[in-house]
């Protein structure tokens, strides 16, 4: 099967540290390359992958500085796609709601994974665009009233192999917090949580330009280096490391997020986490056996006395039964076949059918 895979050029495939969006695309390109598809990805030049790369930077947009108007290298990028939309029997954009439109003008299907939120600028598009097929991270991230073509939810996946499970905490022992140090990864509120429970915190994350007042104001006189440590971004080894060693890892989101990579990296290292009730959570952590569903700070505090109780072996069992990076294959996959099965079905034999929908093993 001839597959466009279609990444933000924001941050390298996969990324160096911070970058869920992209840590999935690599993992399901190589994944689909591994089970014989014909993948092209469309990522930044400094992407590494085992598809066919095609780029029109060469670097992330993040790390180059020179780039002023990141909506020109987008345009450009979602152009090389689609002009060569008639080599692909299915294209499939991470890109958000840009690549709607291009899509339209297209007779090759375009599936859209919807990896954000919306707003109430972007829901303009996704309205505009609302017949094209979409896959959801979480049941959660739908929004009903939107009238979007979800036509299923696939979780993202990790490659659980890449995690060393810690069958037991660091000493002395502390929480942890990743994700980017802004209001809605609630970085202040885990602050909160360890100053009230008296328990050290370490954080690692990178700080947005949007966010760096924020944490200039609200976060960098809070950190002590003693109790309250941050330690930056973080690579994979080193997020590995600093999960693994903790107690808990801290997920109070102050928004519904859409599914939170940050909770299954930390389960599939064999911490439970303790998280607000809100979006995916519910989805991800299983209430009392891989982490606690809080309402309050108050009550993430009084969780940390209880995670002791948790066996952290199950943690990972979790991850590698429900968001492992071949679960997530397997769903985009079905989700592939479904498409192609219906364009075929409409066009009556009139396109050449892929040889996915003559190999059930696939």
């Amino acid at each position: 099967m001839r597959i466009a895979q279609v990444a933000p050029l924001w941050e390298r495939v996969p990324p160096p540290a911070y970058g869920g969006i992209e840590l999935v695309v690599g993992l399901l390109t190589d994944e689909l390359v591994r089970r014989g598809h014909e993948v092209t990805l469309f990522a930044s030049g400094d992407s590494i992958s085992l598809a066919k790369l095609e780029s029109v930077h060469p670097c992330a947009l993040r790390l180059d500085r020179t780039v002023k108007e990141y909506s020109v290298y987008e345009m450009l990028h979602l152009g090389r796609v689609y002009e060569q939309a008639e080599e692909f029997d299915i294209i499939h954009s991470h890109m958000g709601y840009t690549a709607l439109t291009y899509a339209r003008l297209v007779k090759t299907p375009t599936v859209h994974t919807l990896h954000g939120i919306f707003t109430p600028d972007n829901e303009k598009m996704f309205k505009f665009g609302k017949n094209q097929p979409y896959i959801s991270i979480s049941d959660a991230q739908r929004e009903q009233r939107l009238g979007l073509n979800c036509i299923a939810t696939v979780y993202n996946g990790i490659d659980v192999s890449s995690y060393k499970f810690y069958a037991q905490p660091e000493e002395p022992p502390y929480l942890a917090f990743l994700g980017r140090i802004s209001p809605e990864k609630g970085t202040h509120l885990a602050i909160e949580i360890a100053k009230q429970a008296g328990w050290r915190l370490k954080m690692a994350g990178k700080v947005d330009v949007v966010d760096v007042e924020y944490y200039e104001k609200e976060i960098k006189p809070l950190i002590d280096g003693k109790q309250i440590e941050y330690l930056g971004e973080a690579n994979h080894e080193q997020k590995n490391a600093l999960m693994g060693g903790a107690v808990a890892t801290l997920f109070p989101i102050t928004w519904r997020e859409p599914f939170g990579l940050v909770m299954v990296e930390s389960m599939a290292s064999g911490t439970p986490v303790i998280a607000m009730n809100l979006g995916s959570t519910q989805e991800v952590i299983t209430h009392g056996k891989t982490g606690f569903l809080c309402n309050s700070v108050e009550e993430c505090v009084s969780a940390i006395s209880k995670v002791e109780e948790l066996d952290r072996s199950t943690c990972r069992e979790n991850v590698c039964n429900r968001f492992s990076v071949q679960n997530m294959t397997d769903g985009y996959e079905a989700v592939y076949r479904k498409i192609l099965a219906e364009r075929f079905a409409r066009s009556n034999g009139h396109f050449r059918k892929p040889a996915i929908l003559s190999n059930s093993s696939l």
